[in-house]
């Protein structure tokens, strides 16, 4: 039997993730700072589930060893976990430092113990917010092509600890010979996720607004809504993950995402209409929203869309899943949990 670790296994795109391999016969172990997956029963994704801090090494080195004490040579490495959440987490600055050094401390100690374990193959879950501020400051036009990424300057600490994340994992891929992928995220959304709380990405808060909004009444959407964005679905997602993972001539770095590019403000009223509310929409930034909040809005860059070019000539796939029908779903699901 296969075996598979899933590090971060107790998020969104983890626990997806998890019950996929659970379900093509993996042995999985998950591993989360969480004690449970607050959407999905432990047994549906995990032999093993493990909490912890993957902060620190001796964890580390734990959940790539068996109950002998030795390395279990794992088939497939999935490194998702990371410090992160939503804009109100990610772009006020006050969470900069947690960011920087629980992500960079987690990726350096799966990859030297991927190294000393012998795992078959890595993946690493980069991002999109490595790409530079100043290729993604028109709405309309914003450029994300793999090779963009440098010169660097990211629009945040995440995106920092992320691009150097990449660079951690190709260079014991060098000097190592470990079989790494790296892909680049863009804005995974779609049920069994964080919808609250802070932390919830734009679908999730959106159309929790939604559901939450009573009829003839009105959202609150940060910002003035035209800063735009690509958002792809989790069964896509997983789907391009594994794709990617298990073929031979390609390493990355590669976009995972749709190309379907919205602002905030379209993606607020796709919602309203799936909810077939009568629903306004109240932009809120500046000196109100200092004002509301005590922090400047967060927004980040004004544009972001996936360039799927590199995944397709590589892979020969793209997503034809459309943004309504994900976001349809996400609403019901939203809407199930009130």
């Amino acid at each position: 039997m296969k075996k598979a670790i899933v590090l971060g296994g107790g998020g969104f795109i983890g626990g997806h993730l998890a019950n996929k391999l659970k379900s093509e016969g993996f042995w999985i172990r998950n591993v989360d700072i969480k004690d449970r997956h607050e959407f999905w029963k432990l047994e549906d994704i995990s032999d093993e589930y493990i909490q912890g801090d993957l902060t620190d090494p001796k964890i580390v080195e734990k959940v790539f060893k068996d109950s002998e004490g030795e390395y279990i040579n794992y088939d497939e490495v999935y490194q998702l976990a990371a410090d992160m959440g939503g804009a109100g987490y990610i772009f006020t600055g006050e969470n900069d430092a947690n960011v920087m050094h629980n992500s960079a401390l987690i990726n350096l100690n799966v990859a030297y113990y991927s190294h000393l374990a012998k795992a078959k193959r890595v993946f690493y879950s980069s991002s999109a917010c490595i790409y530079p501020e100043h290729n993604q400051m028109d709405p309309n036009n914003p450029n994300c092509e793999e090779s963009s990424a440098y010169p660097a300057n990211p629009d945040s600490e995440y995106g920092w600890e992320k691009l150097f994340s990449e660079r951690l994992y190709f260079s014991f891929s060098r000097n190592y010979n470990l079989t790494v992928r790296v892909a680049r995220y863009h804005n995974i959304f779609g049920p069994r996720g964080t919808w609250t709380g802070g932390k919830e990405k734009a679908p999730a808060a959106v159309t929790r607004k939604v559901a939450e909004a009573e009829e003839n009444s009105s959202i609150e959407i940060w910002g003035d809504g035209n800063q735009t964005r690509s958002f792809l679905f989790i069964d896509e997602c997983i789907k391009a993950t594994l794709m990617f993972m298990r073929q031979d001539n390609f390493a990355g770095p590669v976009n995972i995402g749709s190309e379907e590019m919205i602002s905030i403000n379209n993606l607020a009223k796709m919602a309203i209409e799936i909810s077939g509310k009568n629903l306004s929409i109240d932009n809120i930034d500046g000196d109100e929203f200092i004002k509301k909040y005590g922090f400047k809005c967060p927004m980040g860059v004004r544009g972001r869309n996936s360039d799927n070019a590199l995944f397709y000539d590589k892979m020969g796939w793209k997503t034809d899943k459309k943004l309504v029908d994900g976001i349809s779903e996400t609403y019901k699901w939203i809407l199930g949990q009130l």
